[in-house]
């Protein structure tokens, strides 16, 4: 006779963070993500965590509104406060939306992949992205992070900075070759950061990829300070370069200028209030 077949058990999920706080916070992702009650036993089994250590977690969120307990007082369901706050990250999210609609207003006019990107730490973090619809593409999605020496958005926020506060950050990290074109000597990118300056733009001619070329903008920022968003344009080598840049570079502003436009309205007036 044949022996029964054991049925693999499915991995435990990750419940981790270098803070109780974020601890907390990954476990209510997972709960966030089941359509029906659940017990302290059940996310014990899900996520692998000791039984007291589940327990306590659960009492701490139940505690902050962000759990209920259900009729039988063995199951839980997402409480009031946590619905409420998924309810307002709904209603409130304007200003995501109206950023995400530029850029796909861009992709229509340029007919290339675009993103938003920000400054983290050493390196460029993809907030944003629309794709194009030509089928020769690369897919970098929100949330990709790429090193700032040979980005064009990370160029822009290199620009930005004094050379002593380029050079403390720059320090810290190896400027490592990802491609025959990503320059790798501090002279070299220094030169190219003084270019970056008095152009007004910055591009990625194959520094990163293999193939691929970019051309990105800062947005200013709404209080007159320091950028911490780009919009970029990235394309295979066969469609894009610098012969294209006087194409390119009037939707690129008027993105840019959109999107400022969009982060100013946003910003809380003097007095507190939104402005209109």
């Amino acid at each position: 006779m044949n022996e029964p077949r054991s049925t693999p058990q499915p991995e435990p999920l990750r419940i981790d963070g270098d803070t109780p706080a974020l601890r907390l916070f990954a476990l209510l992702e997972v709960i966030a993500g089941r359509d029906q009650f659940f017990n302290l036993q059940g996310l014990v089994e899900e996520t692998g965590l000791p039984k007291p250590t589940v327990h306590r977690m659960l009492q701490q969120l139940e505690a902050a509104g962000m759990l209920q307990r259900e009729g039988d007082g063995r199951h839980y369901s997402t409480g009031l406060r946590l619905r409420r706050l998924a309810e307002n990250l709904l209603l409130n999210n304007t200003v995501h939306g109206a950023r995400h609609a530029v850029l796909r207003k861009l992709v229509e006019e340029v007919g290339e992949s675009c993103n938003i990107t920000a400054l983290s730490g050493s390196e460029v973090l993809y907030l944003d992205r629309v794709e194009t619809v030509a089928p020769l593409r690369f897919y970098l999605h929100p949330g990709s992070r790429v090193p700032a020496h040979c980005s064009a958005s990370g160029k822009l926020f290199l620009a930005q900075m004094s050379a002593s506060q380029r050079s403390r950050l720059l320090e810290q990290v190896p400027l490592e070759r990802y491609t025959p074109h990503t320059i790798t000597d501090p002279g070299l990118l220094e030169a190219e950061i003084r270019r970056v300056k008095q152009q007004g733009y910055a591009c990625d001619d194959e520094e990163f990829l293999p193939g691929l070329f970019c051309v990105a903008m800062l947005v200013p920022a709404a209080d007159g300070g320091r950028s911490n968003a780009g919009i970029a344009i990235q394309a295979p080598v066969m469609r894009l370069s610098h012969d294209r840049l006087g194409e390119l570079l009037p939707p690129l502003r008027r993105a840019v200028a959109a999107i400022a436009a969009i982060d100013a309205a946003a910003m809380p007036s003097a007095g507190g209030r939104a402005s209109a």
